[in-house]
């Protein structure tokens, strides 16, 4: 058993290991029972379970702290709030999907939880990606600064433009060389049929399924954003996953507790633009002032608090709306 304490990717294997046990706990916990049959998930469900994987979160990063000091821990903390800050604007992009989709609330949660185990292995390959690159070629988190930079420049200035999902060249390939059908086929991604044209039997896909490839591919996207900007934080892989995940985690419930009240977070794009720009820039800086990086503990309090401005300016700007928001999750 001496393997368990042997490093992979700078820490040790049991803490690997634990990490992934829990995960997958959580995920048999959720597909296997607590949504064993496709249901519409409530206000309330959604609010406490999305408590729940934010605690959750939170009490990981303060066992980072304890096994392995205050940097990682602060590290992880500032990781997680940016992680589930950009989750928070994906929110707004998988709206726009099920909306484009016509996807009813009771199928929502299928598609997102399948989207949540392609997502879990697709930032592993980046992640493991990104820190031997980052090993081997430290100039590298220039680049990603650089890139976090521009990407929150180019962000700011579209913050007022809506994700338009039926231009988006991916669905107009599959719409082409797959045969679709034309409404939904109750929670299945594939359907076998007789083929008018033929009499043969094929299998066609479902719009349920184009909603689940446009869904893992907003989080492709999204994860060109946020890995880099993790890295820009700290270059421990295990840290860098570990709050992905977690971020990710709760998105399903965050979603469902959030899609009513998306118009309320007005300016919640405005404040994760100057986020990245600050990630990004922070680097830089450290270099002029001949440190060896901004203190972790500073990065967390900008951070927290650009967030919190956006948030609370949002909730306050439009107030006025939340009353009829209340009124509507008063009668769901």
């Amino acid at each position: 058993m001496d393997f368990l304490w042997t490093d992979f990717l700078g820490t040790a294997v049991w803490m690997w290991l634990s990490f992934l046990a829990l995960v997958i706990f959580l995920l048999a916990l959720d597909l296997g029972v607590l949504h064993k049959k496709s249901a519409e998930i409530g206000i309330r469900e959604s609010f406490l379970l999305s408590a729940f994987y934010m605690s959750l979160g939170l009490a990981f990063g303060g066992w980072v702290w304890w096994q392995s000091g205050q940097q990682a821990g602060i590290e992880y903390l500032t990781g997680f709030v940016v992680e589930k800050s950009l989750a928070m604007d994906n929110i707004f992009v998988i709206a726009m999907i099920f909306g484009y989709f016509a996807i009813p609330r009771a199928y929502q949660h299928r598609v997102l939880l399948w989207g949540i185990l392609g997502v879990i292995v697709l930032r592993g390959i980046m992640i493991a990606a990104g820190a031997s690159i980052v090993e081997n070629y430290h100039w590298v988190l220039y680049l990603f600064a650089a890139f976090l930079i521009v990407t929150g420049i180019k962000m700011l200035l579209t913050a007022d433009k809506e994700y338009d999902v039926s231009g988006n060249p991916v669905l107009r390939f599959l719409r082409r060389h797959l045969p679709v059908t034309e409404k939904l086929e109750g929670h299945h991604f594939f359907v076998r049929r007789e083929d008018l044209m033929s009499g043969r039997m094929r299998t066609y896909v479902t719009p349920l399924f184009l909603a689940l490839v446009m869904v893992e591919l907003a989080d492709l996207v999204f994860a060109v954003d946020s890995i880099p900007a993790v890295f820009a934080i700290t270059t421990d892989p295990f840290i860098v996953y570990t709050s992905n995940i977690f971020a990710i985690l709760g998105l399903r419930a965050l979603y469902f507790a959030l899609s009513a009240l998306i118009h309320r977070f007005a300016y919640l794009k405005y404040a994760l633009s100057v986020v990245l720009i600050f990630i990004g820039a922070k680097i830089f800086v450290a270099d002029m002032l001949g440190l060896a990086k901004i203190p972790p503990l500073v990065s967390l309090g900008v951070t927290v608090g650009i967030l919190a401005a956006g948030i609370l300016g949002s909730l306050w700007a439009t107030r006025n709306e939340g009353k009829n928001g209340t009124r509507a999750l008063e009668q769901k």
